[in-house]
């Protein structure tokens, strides 16, 4: 690591929670501002020299590659309540009014371009509504690029922290693991699961993390919810009114938060993963009765249709024919 980051990286501006997991609180002190200064001064400095690092890769994600098991036993973890391009299309007056108290919000490809910590600025005004909609304090950044392992020393998050106004989760296990979202529950005290919106452009990371922050957190409160699931089916249907999900589509007697499944991509990344994910939550919702008609109630309440022909598409070129593809899909 460069010497300037290891000077400036003494300083964390983190406070500790449950399970082991780290929560950035912001930097609004002049050292976490000055730590986000050298950081994007050494990036610039490289990139004009010549030796510029190539991006970083994400790192192996077991968790997620484990999902389509998952899914094999639980379809219903592969669903979305909600599919929008990006969140300029989202009705966060409406979320709120509904009872949606927080909200939790990938980065990559959601709010900034992969591996970048400014928010894309097509979607300042909609970012702005959400951060008033829910409060600061009631938003979290959970990425699987900054704030993991990946991330030396917490440099990324307390940069992304400060662009986005918003506090980032620090987490050694990446997402959908059930570690990372016992952590996003944490930092988030007094918000029940199902009064949560997870955001997010991945089906395997960001909407399996949704449903599985309805789950217990132990393995052993897991194994005996799936047992039960046929004794409870007929029990704990959430009620008319409700937008997350019921424990028959989670496998727990606890209703899930709303999963918003963010179709557009600002930067092409991954695309077969993301054809796969399309194709999956297609072929499930046409086996699950009811998941289709369910979305779309959801989509009716909570997606802005005044913008949608306003807004311009955030995917060019070739990559275009994945975008096309992906909100039939969802």
């Amino acid at each position: 690591m460069h010497p300037k980051l290891l000077t400036v990286a003494r300083r964390r501006a983190a406070a500790r929670v449950g399970n082991g997991a780290i929560y950035l609180h912001g930097v609004e002190t002049p050292s976490g501002i000055e730590q986000i200064r050298v950081r994007e001064n050494i990036t610039a400095v490289e990139s004009r020299g010549g030796a510029a690092k190539p991006l970083p890769s994400m790192p192996f994600n077991l968790p997620g590659t484990l999902v389509p098991l998952y899914a094999v036993l639980n379809p219903r973890l592969l669903l979305p309540s909600v599919t929008v391009r990006d969140i300029r299309h989202l009705n966060f007056a409406a979320l709120r009014d509904a009872g949606y108290r927080g909200a939790i919000f990938d980065k990559d490809n959601c709010l900034t371009l992969p591996h970048h910590d400014k928010l894309v600025p097509e979607l300042e005004a909609a970012w702005s509504t959400a951060l008033q909609a829910f409060g600061p304090s009631n938003v979290l950044i959970v990425s699987n690029s900054a704030g993991t392992r990946e991330d030396p020393a917490q440099l990324q998050a307390e940069s992304v922290a400060h662009h986005l106004r918003a506090p980032v989760l620090l987490h050694a296990a990446p997402k959908p693991s059930y570690a990372c979202a016992s952590a996003a529950l944490s930092a988030l005290p007094g918000l029940a699961p199902h009064e949560i919106v997870v955001v997010g452009d991945r089906v395997f990371t960001d909407v399996v993390l949704a449903h599985r922050l309805a789950h217990p957190r132990t393995l052993w409160a897991r194994v005996a919810a799936r047992l039960g699931i046929a004794l409870e089916r007929s029990r704990s249907a959430p009620p008319p009114d409700s937008g997350g999900s019921d424990d028959a589509d989670s496998g727990v007697g606890e209703r899930a938060p709303l999963a918003v499944w963010t179709v557009g991509t600002w930067e092409r990344e991954g695309v077969v993963m993301r054809w796969a994910e399309a194709r999956l939550v297609r072929l499930v919702e046409r086996c699950v009765e009811g998941a289709r008609e369910r979305r779309e109630a959801l989509e009716e309440r909570f997606i802005d249709r005044r913008v949608n022909e306003q807004v311009e598409k955030p995917t060019r070129g070739w990559f275009s024919w994945v975008n096309r593809v992906l909100p039939r899909s969802g």
